[in-house]
């Protein structure tokens, strides 16, 4: 299954395909010293999001999970039948009418290659790049009103498509990773962080939030994932209760520019913490 990266795509992208609330795009030149600086076999991604990291690391094996359904078909569909879904792309409209009108569409009504293009399409017109849903699972951002969005991106997705074929690609809980747990496997945790304050919370990525017992329960995978000789790095906010979790292994600041606060003078560089189970 696993193939070696042609010069070509390790020379030149590909870059993360979908916008998503704390992608990780901007902090690659902030980890680069952080990432283990030896061999590992096998890469895991449990909250893989917009995939800044594998598409920068570009291991020869990975697993990639995510809870997001809607992603993860995306992500499956570029992999396996990318070429329906640049022509299915092609009907997508800017207007604020057409907008709303296929983000009330039941996504499991569509067969999986519409319900790819719906995704992309609604992650690249919506508002600020934002991809948020209600308890009731439903995408509720409104129209972005960009100018000329670039919906289609054909010479990346292509550059996606090639690096996705490494991985394995699951919808799951982030549990699931210690399924994988292997000795020298390397580990990258990016959960929904711990909110800095009562009303910064954003976890609405998928129905159910994620609150401090998840967390909890994180922190124990990260420990059980140490224990069984995975190299470990995870990203959260600097709080004191995230630092009290992990206090036991390496904590390091990074800073990054945050966008969605609908306010610009309220996206200003914000300290984070990469917290790893080595040095």
């Amino acid at each position: 299954m696993y193939e070696t990266y042609p010069a070509q795509i390790r020379g030149g992208g590909p870059r993360p395909p979908v916008k998503w609330a704390g992608g990780k795009f901007q902090l690659i030149p902030q980890f680069e010293p952080l990432f283990p600086q030896r061999e590992y076999g096998l890469y895991v991604e449990p909250f893989v999001g917009g995939g800044a990291v594998f598409f920068h690391l570009l291991p020869p094996r990975a697993v990639l999970i995510d809870s997001n359904e809607e992603l993860i078909n995306f992500y499956l569909v570029v992999r396996d039948d990318l070429e329906a879904l640049l022509q299915d792309l092609k009907k997508h409209e800017n207007t604020a009418e057409y907008y709303y009108r296929i983000r009330a569409l039941e996504p499991e009504q569509l067969t999986p290659v519409e319900r790819a293009s719906r995704f992309l399409y609604l992650n690249k017109t919506g508002y600020n790049g934002l991809w948020r849903v209600n308890s009731q699972g439903k995408h509720n951002v409104p129209f972005g009103r960009y100018k000329n969005p670039k919906i289609i991106d054909e010479t990346n997705l292509r550059l996606v498509s090639y690096a996705l074929r490494q991985a394995e690609i699951l919808c799951d809980d982030f549990s699931r990773v210690l399924e994988y747990a292997e000795p020298g496997a390397f580990v990258y945790l990016d959960p929904p962080y711990h909110p800095l304050s009562e009303t910064a919370n954003f976890t609405s990525y998928t129905p159910d939030a994620f609150g401090e017992d998840d967390q909890r329960r994180l922190a124990e995978v990260f420990r059980e994932l140490d224990r069984r000789g995975c190299l470990v790095m995870l990203s959260n906010s600097d709080t004191s209760f995230i630092r009290e979790l992990y206090k036991c292994y390496d904590i390091q600041v990074v800073y990054a520019k945050r966008a969605i606060n609908c306010r610009g003078d309220k996206r200003g560089p914000v300290p984070e913490l990469v917290i790893r189970n080595y040095s």
